[in-house]
């Protein structure tokens, strides 16, 4: 064998060890698996933000609700942030909240409260915490509220207590229907009285 068919074959035989090694070393189907894998990771990392953002969507700030009825009367609620209870969609938890219930020819009740929970089919609320309520020249403060619009009614109760310029009352529940502008006032147990003081 003569130098230059050595030579060739040599080239030869260099050339496909060349491109073998480079075969091995690329490794396409290595590359597209280890692609797959960074864009299963990326589209995981997607999903897991989206998550994330469809959870902090069921939080609204500055949320506001109303109601009127047939007659007039109207219920207006605002609260700095409501969350949308997961369980029960038609109930949104509410905080710092304030609302105004105006009747027809009467003056304007006004209610807040650190927390509450609104019902937006049929308007109810319970408020809690820090609740305060005020019409005509009476406040009413306790821990809890329950109002219904259907009802008409209020019911405040732990650690309620009335107060006006005439007088102070203490009692452990006070039941007020907002359209006939009944009051009744009572203790949870028979043998306790409602403490009553006169002001000057």
């Amino acid at each position: 064998m003569n130098r230059k068919n050595i030579f060739w074959i040599t080239s030869i035989i260099l050339f496909f060890s060349f491109f073998i090694f480079l075969f091995f070393k690329s490794n396409p189907e290595k590359e597209l698996i280890e692609r797959k894998k960074q864009l299963e990771s990326t589209k995981k990392e997607n999903i897991e933000v989206i998550e994330e953002r469809m959870e902090s969507t069921n939080v609204i700030e500055d949320v506001s609700y109303s109601a009127k009825d047939a007659k007039g009367n109207e219920y207006f609620l605002k609260a700095s942030e409501g969350t949308i209870d997961q369980n029960e969609s038609n109930y949104i938890f509410l905080k710092s909240v304030k609302a105004n219930i105006s009747l027809k020819k009467y003056k304007i009740i006004e209610i807040s409260s650190s927390f509450g929970k609104y019902n937006i089919n049929n308007y109810d609320t319970i408020f809690s915490k820090n609740v305060i309520i005020t019409y005509l020249d009476n406040k009413i403060t306790g821990d809890y509220l329950d109002f219904s619009w259907d009802k008409n009614l209020m019911i405040i109760s732990k650690n309620v207590i009335l107060e006006n310029d005439k007088s102070s009352l203490k009692a452990d529940v006070i039941e007020v229907n907002i359209k006939s502008r009944d009051i009744k006032i009572f203790m949870y147990e028979e043998n306790k009285k409602v403490n009553i003081k006169l002001l000057n």
